[in-house]
Parts: C-alpha cells; sequence; structure tokens
C-alpha cells in the first residue's frame, strides 16, 4: 500500500535535494515508529464507533438487530460489536491510504499542502494501520465465535471459530459464504503486498511494482465485503448511499493515474509505438474498465439502486449461523 513510484526508478525528473541518499532504504521499524500517532488516532476513531454502535444496539436502533433482532444486548455481543467497528476504522484508512498512493502515482500536482516525503510517509504508515486494523477486525470476528459456540468442548470452539475466520470457504452460513472469503482475501493480500515494500531491494524494484498494483484489488475486496456483509449498510438507504458515493473519488484518482501515469513507461501512445500490442492493449483495457467504473459509480449513486436490501416489514429471528454441537 505505498505508493509506486520512486524517483530514482521511474524515469521522472526529480531535483537532485529530493533523491534519497544511496543505501537510505526505509526500514520497516523506523516506520512503525512514525505510525504510533496514526495508530493511535486509528484506536480512538475505533473507540468512537463503538461506543456509537453500542448506544445503537443498546436502544433497539440499529441496523444490526434489525437484520439480527437476537443481538438486542450490547452486553453480550460487545465482541461483535468491536468487531465490527475495527472493520469501519479499517476500511477508512484502506481509503486514505489508497488516495495517498494514488495521488503519489498519479498526476503530480502542481501544489501540494505538505512535501511529497511527507505524503510518501503518511501512505507508508496508514498502510501499516490499515493491515493491523484489518487483522484485529478478524480476530474479534474469530473472538465473538468463540464465546458463541457454548456446545462443545474448548479445544473444538477454538477451532470452530478460528477456521469460520480464516479459512476460505469453510464459514458456511448464509451472505458469510461469500462474503467472509472476500474478506480473507483481502487481508491475505494486504499483508505481503504491503510489506514486501520493505524488502523490495531484494526481490527488484520492478517486481515490487507489479506486485504492488494489486493493492486495488485489496481495496476492492473490502468494500465488496462490506457491501455483502456490513449490517450497518444492509438496506438501501443513505448510509449504503454513501459508502458508494465514497468510492467515486477513488475511481477519479485511478483513472487519472492511468491516464496520465507519473512513469513515462507507463504512458499509453499509439499502438506499436514501442510497446507489445498484447501490452498496449491491456493498458487500454484497463483504462476503459476504469472509465466504466467511473460512469457506473455516478449511475449507482444517482438512480439509487445500490444492491441494499428492503427493510422487512416483520423482523428475522434466525441465529447467524446453527451452534456446533459434539
Amino acid at each position: 500500500m505505498t505508493s509506486d513510484t520512486r524517483p530514482d526508478e521511474d524515469g521522472a525528473v526529480t531535483p537532485a535535494a529530493q533523491r534519497r541518499a544511496p543505501g537510505g532504504r526505509v526500514a520497516l521499524r523506523g516506520d512503525l515508529r512514525a505510525a504510533l500517532p496514526d495508530a493511535t488516532a486509528a484506536v480512538v476513531v475505533t473507540a468512537l464507533v463503538f461506543a456509537f454502535l453500542y448506544a445503537r444496539m443498546g436502544s433497539g436502533a440499529s441496523d444490526t438487530v434489525a437484520v439480527m433482532p437476537f443481538m438486542d444486548d450490547p452486553g453480550t455481543y460487545w465482541m461483535y460489536l468491536l468487531s465490527q467497528a475495527f472493520g469501519w476504522s479499517g476500511l477508512l484508512w484502506a481509503w486514505g491510504t489508497v488516495m495517498l498512493g494514488l495521488l503519489l502515482s498519479g498526476p503530480r500536482p502542481a501544489r501540494l499542502p505538505v512535501s511529497r516525503q511527507v505524503l510518501e510517509r503518511w501512505h507508508r504508515t496508514t498502510s501499516l494501520t490499515t493491515m493491523a486494523l484489518m487483522s484485529a477486525h478478524a480476530l474479534m470476528f474469530a473472538a465473538e465465535l468463540v464465546r458463541y459456540e457454548t456446545k462443545v468442548a474448548w479445544a473444538e470452539r477454538l477451532w470452530v471459530a478460528f477456521a469460520d475466520s480464516f479459512v476460505p470457504g469453510w464459514y458456511d452460513s448464509g451472505t458469510g459464504r461469500i462474503a467472509i472469503p472476500l474478506g480473507q482475501g483481502a487481508l491475505y493480500l494486504a499483508i505481503p503486498l504491503g510489506l514486501l515494500f520493505y524488502v523490495r531491494h531484494r526481490i527488484g524494484a520492478n517486481t515490487w511494482r507489479r506486485l504492488h498494483r494489486f493493492v486495488i484489488v485489496v481495496y476492492v475486496l473490502s468494500v465488496w465485503h462490506t457491501l455483502l456483509y456490513g449490517t450497518n449498510v444492509w438496506y438501501g438507504e443513505w448510509p449504503r448511499t454513501a459508502l458508494w458515493l465514497l468510492q467515486l473519488p477513488v475511481a477519479v484518482l485511478l483513472l487519472l493515474r492511468l491516464l496520465k501515469p507519473a512513469r513515462r513507461a507507463e504512458k499509453l501512445g499509439p499502438p506499436g509505438g514501442g510497446t507489445a500490442r498484447p501490452a498496449w492493449w491491456a493498458r487500454a483495457a484497463g483504462r476503459a474498465v476504469a472509465a466504466a467504473v467511473v460512469v457506473g459509480l455516478i449511475a449507482v449513486v444517482v438512480s439509487d439502486r445500490d444492491g441494499g436490501r428492503d427493510r422487512p416489514a416483520h423482523q428475522p429471528a434466525t441465529a447467524p449461523h446453527a451452534q456446533e454441537t459434539d
């Protein structure tokens, strides 16, 4: 989740004063220290979201209770609420770090509120915080499942919670059969793709750059997971529309990054102009898909057809899934 544009590698013209000194690689330990203020802010935001969700559940106004009425006791389901809070703060931080990455790797603005080096550091630290929030989201979901599975021994409770939370395809209840593997895929891609930045001197800058392009897949999977499984955006109402709307700046920046890449080697140019035809068509297709996504997002927001469910007249009373038994 770090910028894929580096002054010494991409062929762009950068003043010598801004170049990193030879051997002055960015160390993970240094970024972990620099991420402490960012992580602290993320914990504060998570706590505020948790308090909000807790109060909503306690009052009966929560959409989570509307979807699963048995979850009307925040004192019992606090771990589920904390998992939700980590999930929402994780998605917010993922949005921020992706926006920073696209800003850094696309057309360079004439004026920035801070230096490029500061933006790059923010991008790296927010990506580290995002990985931590995603992990906490999954761990708290597993902890809730351990609490829920009361009919089996502790060893089996731990195994069932681990498998449902971390083994793709294991969770077998409702929408979670699709949504949970999407979230697992986002987590399992985010961690290696984010940390590869710190070993790119070993794998090569070109290899790292090619792999890093898949970070946008992590973000797409995260949003898709939320739209499918987030009970706070379950119904076709304004919170779901707002979530769709927040994806528009990401799609626009991605389109601009593809149309006007910072690296000269990534510019499209005319067919056959030094680029192999399969590669040229792949790049052209990528730009067409990004443009279609922008149009699609606008259509979703304007038409109010956002895939949300209709709020039922009679609330369901089913549990999330049947408990395991010996």
